[in-house]
């Protein structure tokens, strides 16, 4: 049965599983819901936690981004082919939310500069998953080593994300820079990437970027 993702008509949090089930050829219904929406409101009552991301297949639903993410990790083979890796991959998907929240931090609720975040917040992040993401492979594939998980689409998109605010953000990143521009070209992401930049989809639900 065809699965559905209800999100906000945004990339937020929502993105990482459209690149996921875009990248792995999963036909599914991307479902986008307007912010404030008369719509939205309506259906917040029917969700579990009265929020979105929602994966819908079936009778089975699944909420929070997290547990829809390592869902799909399990389903389509891209949790680690060991412990190890598992708990690595799940260790470095935490670690990139974490880097996140101090973006939403600055988006949402000021409690940085774009100065700040661009020039000290993210670059003290990024430093320490640019150290972290050369552990398997030195870096030269993906968060995992030679195999896809699902911890690189997160990281693919937040450091899309990172270059919309400074085109040089990565630049004392080499790895990291590197995977970017590898992952923009996987097959199965490049007209979807394409089409996103042509739509301007936004990135956050406030016009703040």
């Amino acid at each position: 049965m065809t699965p559905t993702l209800t999100y906000f008509s945004i990339r937020g949090y929502g993105e990482y599983i459209r690149l996921l089930l875009t990248d792995q050829g999963v036909d599914f219904v991307d479902e986008r819901v307007a912010y404030k929406s008369d719509e939205w409101a309506q259906m917040k009552s029917s969700m579990a936690f009265g929020q979105v991301p929602r994966f819908k297949q079936g009778n089975k639903e699944i909420y929070q981004t997290g547990s829809i993410m390592r869902h799909l990790g399990r389903v389509y083979g891209l949790n680690g082919s060991n412990e190890d890796e598992t708990t690595f991959i799940d260790m470095f998907f935490e670690g990139v939310r974490d880097v996140r929240s101090k973006y939403v931090r600055f988006i949402y609720y000021d409690d940085y500069t774009r100065e700040e975040t661009i020039n000290t917040v993210l670059p003290t992040e990024l430093e320490k998953l640019e150290k972290l993401f050369k552990t398997y492979a030195n870096g030269d594939h993906f968060v995992a080593g030679e195999k896809v998980s699902y911890a690189d689409y997160i990281l693919f998109e937040e450091l899309d994300v990172y270059l919309t605010l400074d085109a040089h953000i990565l630049d004392k990143f080499p790895k990291l820079k590197a995977f970017h521009e590898r992952f923009s070209q996987r097959p199965n992401l490049k007209n979807y990437l394409a089409k996103r930049a042509a739509d301007k989809v936004p990135i956050n639900a406030i016009p703040k970027q």
